[in-house]
């Protein structure tokens, strides 16, 4: 049986809002790690320019590990959309999604591996692939074992953080890695194609925890999509107006909680601890407010025809987000205009907002003539063909 993708009639724009907005979030903290060695400094010390420390200071409390959370969330309410409509339609759903996963990753490595280091598609698809063993569940299962599985492994670890810290207070500093910090210069900034590789899978394996990604992903990505996937079953969005209170409550309280604990570096001392908590459990309630915050006004349809820009991004949210990282790269890379370590963070930052602003232009010149972005055209002749 042949299995269709979404059609344009049948999305839900205030979804394809969410991830334009969260492509330019993740855009502007990518910033950070395009333009400078970002991952070996303590930023909390690192940006001596006044301009530079509120820039950075607003990323990291508004931004900063409030949007990963948010995109994983859509993925898994986009996966569990599929299923659902799969089921409705009496089709088969798993040899599809395994494929569609399987194509993920393989752009993912691409990617990561040929493009930027910081990729996010390949956590995804391996995200993915532990949600599909969990997809048939009834919604508040998926609920149940998502908080669970992110609140108990991420709790025992802020414990034991918060041990460490009275046993050893220098063991929560931040350090900031010198030598790291000139071999990317050296290699983005002036080197040699393969100069760069290496730095980039050097990059990866340290971004990954070298090598403890899967039990990372395990205990923070996962939790993510099998939420996404509860809230789309219980149609959390597509019910905005009938639920119009508990969404109003549930942004209020989560806005008002994750911002405070996204204060906390800034209020107590910003060391390994306070940046953990910070980003762990600030990072995802803002992400929850900001989905709430969205879906309300696009409810409006004054609103939503305003932010159809927007949705057109979401739209082609791997095309854009791939986008990104090749325009940031031939910027910033020696084998592009090589401007590595050149810039200042409020520079960067507007360079994102200028670039996302061109693609939105480009989203909707694009959609004029075709119904999907190109690469996911591609993405969908890899998955559906023969189906």
């Amino acid at each position: 049986m042949l299995i269709k993708p979404t059609g344009v009639n049948e999305r839900i724009i205030s979804i394809d809002v969410m991830r334009g907005f969260a492509l330019l979030g993740i855009f502007v903290v990518n910033m950070l790690f395009f333009h400078t060695p970002y991952i070996y400094v303590n930023p909390y010390t690192w940006y001596q320019n006044p301009s530079d420390y509120e820039t950075f200071k607003m990323i990291d409390i508004f931004v900063q590990g409030s949007v990963y959370p948010l995109f994983s969330m859509l993925f898994g309410y986009g996966l569990a959309m599929q299923f659902m409509k799969s089921e409705a339609n009496g089709r088969p759903f798993t040899k599809f999604a395994v494929r569609r996963l399987s194509v993920l990753l393989v752009i993912g490595c691409i990617h990561a591996f040929l493009i930027w280091a910081g990729d996010i598609l390949i956590t995804y698809a391996l995200a993915g692939f532990v949600l599909l063993l969990m997809i048939r569940l009834k919604p508040i299962w998926l609920f149940v074992i998502s908080v669970s599985l992110f609140l108990i492994p991420n709790g025992l670890l802020s414990g034991l953080f918060y041990l460490g810290s009275k046993l050893d207070a220098d063991s929560m500093i931040i350090y900031t890695a010198i030598q790291e910090i000139e071999a990317s210069i050296l290699a983005y900034g002036q080197g040699s194609w393969m100069d760069i590789f290496w730095q980039r899978l050097s990059d990866w394996v340290y971004m990954s925890g070298y090598g403890s990604m899967l039990l990372i992903m395990l205990f923070t990505i996962v939790p993510f999509l099998l939420l996404g996937a509860a809230a789309a079953k219980w149609k959390l969005i597509e019910r905005v107006k009938e639920l119009k209170v508990f969404w109003m409550v549930t942004i209020i309280i989560a806005f008002g909680v994750g911002t405070s604990i996204k204060w906390i570096p800034y209020i107590k001392e910003a060391n390994a601890l306070t940046m953990y908590v910070q980003d762990t459990f600030g990072g995802p309630l803002q992400a929850i407010a900001y989905a709430g915050i969205i879906a309300m006004v696009c409810s409006i349809p004054i609103a939503a025809k305003i932010l159809s820009p927007i949705s057109k991004v979401g739209r082609m949210s791997m095309t854009i987000y791939l986008m990104q990282s090749i325009i940031a790269t031939t910027i910033f890379y020696s084998y592009g205009f090589g401007l590595y370590g050149k810039i200042d963070i409020s520079t960067g930052t507007w360079m994102a907002v200028g670039i996302y602003a061109l693609q939105i232009v480009f989203a909707e010149i694009w959609f004029m003539k075709f119904k999907q972005g190109p690469v996911e055209l591609l993405w969908k002749k890899l998955t559906y063909s023969n189906s």
